[in-house]
C-alpha cells in the first residue's frame, strides 16, 4: 500500500534522528531550558525578524491550538474561524472544551477576508443586547487552510490591518506553514507572517521532526505568565530537549524549507498529470494537499493499492478525494500512481 492519505506517515528526517542519537547521553536541564532549545528559539526569532518574540515549544497542533486560544480569550469570548477551520472541524472539540466557543463564518474555499471579521465585530457591537451573546475575542486562520489554500501578502495585510482596528489578535495555525511558504505562488516570508499577526506557530509534527510545533508569540501583551498556561494544559515537556534539537536542526542551514520543497514538487507533479487526463479539482491547492475530484469506480480502484481520504461527496457519480504529500514522499511512488490512474482511466 503506498500512503498519500496524510504528510506524517513518516517518522522524521535522517538529520533530527542523528542530532537525538549523538545528544542522547548529554545531561541537560528539563521543560525546555536546554542549549538546544535556546539555540532553537533564537534561531526562529532570527529568521522572523523579531528579536523580542516568544519561541515555546509544544507537542502538537491541537494542544497549541487550545492552549493559545483559551490562556488569550477572557471567559465570555469565542474565536472567529471559517467553518473548515481546523478547530472547527477536527479537534473533537478541544477549544470548546475550554469553555469557549468557536464562532463560524461560512466561506467558499475556507479563507477569512478582512470584510468576514468586520462584519462579525459589527454585528456584534451593533446588537443592542450584545451581552447576551458571545464575544469575538480573536481571529483563527491556518496557513495553508484545510484546503491547501494560501494567503497572500496583500490578503494577510488587509486582514490584520482589521483585526487591529476591531482589537481582535490573529492567530495563525502553522501545521503545514512549510509547505506554504515553498510554494511557487507565495509571496510571503516567515518575517512577513511573524510581522502580519500576533501570535503564529510552525509545524514540526507534519515537516520532518517526530513531534512538535514552535510558537511564535509577537504580541507582548500575550507573552507575560505564557508558561504557567503551558504548564497547566499539559504542554510544558519535561524532556523539552526533544522539541528543541528537531527545531535546532530543522532551522540549520535551512533544512526545514528544503524538505517541504519535495513535498510541494511532487503535490504539483500529481496536479499537473491529473489535470491533464481531464479532471478538475475542488480546490486550486499550490501546497502539498490536492483535491481532485474523480468517478466513484475509479476511487474504489485506486483504494485497492493507495491510501487517500474521499473528502466530500460531489454527486451520485464523483467525489472529490484527498491526496497528501510530504517531505519524505518518493517520486516513483508518485510516478506509479499517475501511471495506475492512466491506465484506469482508458
Amino acid at each position: 500500500m503506498i500512503y498519500f492519505n496524510c504528510d506524517y506517515s513518516e517518522g522524521a528526517c535522517l538529520e533530527i534522528l542523528e542530532k537525538l542519537k549523538t545528544t542522547n547521553f548529554e545531561q541537560l536541564p528539563g521543560y525546555g531550558e536546554d542549549v538546544y532549545s535556546k539555540s532553537a528559539q533564537e534561531k526562529i526569532k532570527k529568521i522572523c525578524q523579531c528579536p523580542e518574540a516568544d519561541v515555546h515549544f509544544l507537542i502538537g497542533g491541537t494542544q497549541t491550538n487550545l492552549i493559545v486560544i483559551s490562556s488569550i480569550l477572557k471567559s465570555y469570548q469565542g474565536v472567529i474561524s471559517s467553518q473548515t477551520g481546523h478547530i472547527n472541524v477536527h479537534e473533537t472539540g478541544a477549544i470548546e472544551a475550554t469553555g469557549h466557543k468557536v464562532l463560524v463564518i461560512q466561506t467558499e474555499d475556507g479563507k477569512l477576508t478582512s470584510e468576514d471579521v468586520l462584519k462579525v465585530y459589527e454585528e456584534h457591537y451593533n446588537d443592542p443586547v450584545r451581552e447576551h451573546v458571545v464575544q469575538p475575542g480573536m481571529v483563527y486562520i491556518s496557513l495553508p487552510t484545510e484546503g491547501g489554500l494560501i494567503y497572500s501578502k496583500k490578503e494577510l495585510e488587509a486582514l490584520y490591518r482589521t483585526c487591529q482596528k476591531c482589537h481582535l489578535p490573529l492567530y495563525i495555525d502553522g501545521a503545514r506553514l512549510g509547505y506554504g511558504l515553498v510554494s511557487p505562488e507565495n509571496d510571503l516570508t516567515l518575517s512577513d507572517i511573524a510581522h502580519l499577526c500576533d501570535v503564529f506557530y510552525i509545524g514540526g509534527g507534519k515537516i520532518g521532526a517526530l513531534i512538535g510545533e514552535a510558537l511564535v508569540i509577537t504580541n507582548k501583551n500575550y507573552q507575560e505568565n505564557f508558561r504557567y498556561s503551558m504548564k497547566q494544559k499539559g504542554g510544558l515537556l519535561l524532556k523539552g530537549r526533544l522539541l528543541g534539537i528537531q527545531f535546532d536542526v530543522l532551522f540549520e542551514n535551512n533544512l526545514y524549507f528544503k524538505i517541504a520543497k519535495n513535498a510541494v514538487d511532487m503535490a504539483l507533479l500529481l496536479k499537473q498529470s491529473i489535470r491533464s487526463l481531464g479532471y478538475p479539482f475542488l480546490y486550486d491547492s499550490p501546497t502539498n494537499q490536492q483535491f481532485p475530484i474523480l468517478p466513484n469506480e475509479l476511487i474504489h480502484k485506486l483504494m485497492e493499492k493507495y491510501s487517500f481520504l474521499i473528502w466530500e461527496k460531489i454527486d451520485e457519480t464523483q467525489s472529490a478525494i484527498r491526496l497528501v504529500t510530504s517531505w519524505a514522499t518518493k517520486k516513483e511512488d508518485v510516478l506509479e500512481f499517475i501511471k495506475d490512474l492512466e491506465s484506469y482511466s482508458l
